[in-house]
Order: C-alpha cells, then sequence, then structure tokens
C-alpha cells in the first residue's frame, strides 16, 4: 500500500433551505394566515479521528468534499429537514491547515473525537415568523445562509513516544519486530522499510509505550534526498530518540554525529529530546567498539535483536527516560 501524509481537499459546509411564503388555503378558510415554514440547517464538515487508518489515502483520492444543503421550507407551516452531516476519517496525527494562511486549524489526536471544521448555513425563516398584529399577512421570507467553504492541507505525523532512528540497514525493523506486536517487512538491502511502523511495546506491570520505525535516513535527506526527507517530520512527534547505530556500518560516533546533523538541518528542537543509543548486532560483530566517541551523559545498549541480548535492558531505560 502506498503511504501518502499528505493531501489537500476542498471542503464546503451546505447551504441552509430557504423559507417559505405561503398562505393557508382551506374550504372553509379561503383567506387564512401565513403558513411559511423556515429552511433547513445546512451540514456541517467534520473530521474524526481513527485509529485503524495509517494513511490519507482514502480521505486524498476525492478532492472535494461538500456536505449537503438544508431542504427548503414548505407550506402549512413544515419545516425543511436538516441536511445530514459530512464525517471524513483521518489518522490519528493528522494537521489540518489553511491552505492560504498556513494556520493550524485542528491537530487530531484522539480516537473517535469530532472536530467541526466548517459549520453548515442555518435555514432561512419563512413568512410564518413575520406575522404581527400590524401585518398580519407578510409576504416576505429570508434565504438561507451561505454555508462555509475552505480549502485545507491534511499533513500526517504519526504519533509515538519513541522514535528509532538511523541509516538503513540499521536493524530498527529487526528491533521493533524483536519488542513489539510490529509485523514490519525486513530485508538485507536498504529502504526495506518505506513507512513508518507503530509498535506497542508492553514492560513491566501494566507498563507499556508506542514505538515508531522511521525510514532509515542517509546524508543530506533533510535537503529531500532519499526517502528520509518525508519522513523526518514524523520524529517531531516523539518523546524520546533511540538512536541506531550499526557497527558492521563503519564507526559509530561518526554515524550519530550525521544522524544528529541530519536531525537538526531539520528541526534543531528534535535535538533537546530524551534519547538514547542502541549499538545493534552485537550477534554478529565481534570487533570492540570505541564507545568514548559517544557521549558519555546518554545511556548506551550493545544489543542483538535477533537473539534479545541486551533488549530487555533497552526497555527498561527507554520506559525510564519516558517517565521522567
Amino acid at each position: 500500500m502506498k503511504f501518502i501524509d499528505q493531501a489537500s481537499l476542498r471542503i464546503k459546509a451546505g447551504d441552509g433551505g430557504h423559507g417559505c411564503i405561503a398562505f393557508l388555503r382551506e374550504k372553509f378558510r379561503p383567506k387564512g394566515g401565513p403558513c411559511g415554514g423556515d429552511g433547513g440547517k445546512g451540514g456541517d464538515v467534520i473530521f474524526i479521528g481513527n485509529d485503524n487508518l495509517n494513511t490519507l489515502l482514502d480521505v486524498s483520492l476525492k478532492k472535494h468534499y461538500k456536505a449537503k444543503n438544508g431542504q427548503h421550507g414548505k407550506g402549512k407551516n413544515m419545516h425543511g429537514k436538516n441536511a445530514d452531516d459530512i464525517i471524513i476519517s483521518v489518522p490519528l496525527g493528522t494537521i489540518i491547515k489553511d491552505s492560504n494562511t498556513k494556520q493550524i486549524i485542528i491537530d487530531v489526536t484522539k480516537s473517535n473525537e469530532k472536530y467541526v471544521i466548517l459549520k453548515g448555513g442555518n435555514g432561512g425563516f419563512g413568512n410564518a415568523r413575520y406575522k404581527t398584529k400590524i401585518q398580519t399577512a407578510p409576504r416576505i421570507a429570508n434565504d438561507g445562509q451561505i454555508g462555509q467553504d475552505l480549502e485545507i492541507d491534511l499533513e500526517l505525523k504519526v504519533l509515538a513516544d519513541v522514535g528509532l532512528v538511523g541509516f538503513p540497514n540499521a536493524g530498527k525493523s529487526t528491533f521493533i519486530a524483536k519488542i513489539s506486536n510490529a509485523k514490519p517487512k525486513i530485508a538485507d538491502y536498504p529502504f526495506t522499510t518505506l513507512t513508518p511502523n507503530l509498535g506497542i511495546v508492553r514492560h513491566g506491570h501494566f507498563k507499556s509505550f508506542v514505538v515508531a520505525d522511521i525510514p532509515g535516513l542517509i546524508k543530506d535527506a533533510s535537503k529531500g534526498k532519499g526517502l528520509g526527507s518525508q519522513f523526518l517530520k514524523h520524529i517531531e512527534r516523539t518523546s524520546v530518540l533511540a538512536f541506531m547505530l550499526d557497527p558492521t556500518q563503519g564507526e559509530v560516533g561518526e554515524q550519530y554525529e550525521k544522524l544528529n546533523k541530519e536531525l537538526a538541518s531539520h528541526n534543531k528542537d528534535i535535538l533537546k529530546k530524551k534519547s538514547i543509543i542502541l549499538i545493534t548486532k552485537k550477534d554478529i560483530h565481534q570487533d570492540k567498539i570505541d564507545v568514548k566517541v559517544l557521549p558519555e551523559e546518554i545511556k548506551r545498549h550493545f544489543i542483538s535483536s535477533i537473539t534479545g541480548d541486551q533488549t530487555d535492558n533497552a526497555i527498561a531505560d527507554i520506559s525510564d527516560l519516558l517517565e521522567e
């Protein structure tokens, strides 16, 4: 399935129905009073968070969403029916912005919570509303209000507590498959992961956290190279960064510096997050690793996601960082 994390839409709320001009005409009341009913309200445009969705693909297939108009009022004081609202489901982590001002309208973070983005127009009053002692046969009624219209941009940023950051083939997918319920595609070639994978890690007594396997970064990813550029923004949502360093791909200190450089180029605030260093592939790498090149203040673990060596200790430290 193609991963879609951006979409542009035009949305419009329904117009209100017009009020009716009518007079009661019955067999024994040939000149009855005004009986024009009110128009119905137009439908709202509502977005709802859906934790079963992972991309904006379904939403992006349709470019224009329009709620129905309210029905017009009728004679005999019959009010027009209110139109149904249009409800658009989006994944959690979707940011909705005004396309013109780029102002954030809403940040969808809760499942099943509804967000009214546009309100439908109110229905117009029928002439029955305007009857007075002086004006007993008014021939006026209101048109319904026009529903709001807006162009919006949708941007998806995955919601996770921990983001796994590393170069392609660093072992991120293997690690998340080992410690969580996620089932990512794993293979021995770069860019196996084409979409962010989310996994729930359960540990201790009823404790859990969500970890995101972010697709591997490459040099100059922040400038638009490789697959990493379109996924760097997902790291902004996380609370803790787990740097995955693969000693089979070269000196771990250089890898750490390059990863930090790419993150800083995208958004310097990312480096203010709490972090942990996980040196991977302990089961196949037997050479001595120089850990002095890594920051002393950051906890580090030399792990094997295949055998599970040190993964429990890594999970415990990540949990501690999240609780601080």
